[in-house]
This record gives structure tokens, C-alpha cells and sequence, in this order.
């Protein structure tokens, strides 16, 4: 026997002799609809009895079918729902609140970048050369061995200076 629920209209299958004359009350396991089911047989015999009907224009008109209420199932939030887990769990989730965090996040990033690096390394370069030339005569006289590594640096200094000079000159 075939069974069919009346609210989410599924339908089952079901031993003949799993339902009596007297019916037996059945579940919809998709939507949890509870109803008092007859056998097929005894339904069939119910539609047959039914007689003709006269509507008021006078026409004999047979019925064959028979409406069955449709029970709207009650539905709820959804499990994973922001309302549900307040609800049940006590658990708030502020979704807009994350989204505005992450675009205040994103819009108060300053990435450094390559030639921000690259202009603070030579200030720092031209900073500690300039520092070192004007402290020279000071480091000499107290470390009189580092005389020929400064002097060697600022020979390389202008030797390189020189060789810009030159390579922008012949263009």
C-alpha cells in the first residue's frame, strides 16, 4: 500500500497488513504530520458511496475526489540561525559587526612597500655616512686605528660618485 502525507505530500510505502480496518495513526518522517490512516479499501469504498449531488443549477454531478486539508508545517528558525543559538544557547552573533571590523581592518592597514623601504634605507645610509664624516676627527682620536677604514670608505664614496658622474655625462 502506498501512503501519501498530507501536508508535505511524500509518499510511502507501506505493508497491506500494516493497517487495519479500525486505522492506525501514522508519522510523516520528512515533516513529523500526524494522521489517523484507513486502509486503501475501505477509502475507495468511501469515495463509491458518495452519491450524486445536485448543485443548484440542477445538474447531476458525480464527486470523486476528495479535498484533504493541507497542514502547514510550523517552522522555526533555522538550527545555525543567529536568532536559534541566542534562543536555545545563549550564544549572540553580531554579524554586521565582524563584516564592519573587517573593513575597518582593511582600510586601516598601511602596508609599507617596497620604495617606502627603499627611501628610508638610503635616508638612514646618507644619515649614519653624514654622521660618521662629521665625527671622524672625534673616532680618530679615540680609536686611531680606524683611520684607514674611514678614509678607505670615503675613497670608495667618491670613487663611486664618480663613475655616476660619468655614466650619466656620456648620455
Amino acid at each position: 500500500m502506498i501512503l501519501s502525507c498530507n501536508s508535505c505530500d511524500k509518499k510511502f510505502v507501506v505493508p497491506d497488513n500494516a493497517i487495519s480496518t479500525s486505522g492506525r495513526l501514522v508519522q510523516c518522517s520528512a515533516c513529523g504530520n500526524k494522521w489517523k490512516q484507513y486502509p486503501v479499501k475501505i477509502v475507495n469504498e468511501a469515495i463509491d458511496k458518495i452519491d450524486y449531488i445536485k448543485p443548484a443549477n440542477k445538474k447531476i454531478v458525480k464527486s470523486t475526489t476528495i479535498k484533504r486539508k493541507k497542514v502547514n508545517k510550523k517552522t522555526g528558525p533555522s538550527l545555525y540561525s543567529p536568532e536559534y543559538l541566542a534562543r536555545k544557547h545563549g550564544i549572540n552573533i553580531n554579524e554586521k559587526s565582524k563584516v564592519e571590523k573587517k573593513k575597518l581592518d582593511k582600510k586601516s592597514e598601511i602596508s609599507f612597500g617596497f620604495y617606502n623601504y627603499l627611501i628610508t634605507s638610503a635616508i638612514i645610509l646618507t644619515f649614519s655616512l653624514r654622521s660618521l664624516y662629521f665625527g671622524q676627527s672625534l673616532i680618530v682620536e679615540y680609536l686611531p686605528s680606524l683611520k684607514i677604514y674611514i678614509d678607505y670608505l670615503f675613497e670608495n664614496i667618491k670613487n663611486i660618485q664618480e663613475i655616476i658622474k660619468s655614466f650619466f655625462a656620456s648620455y
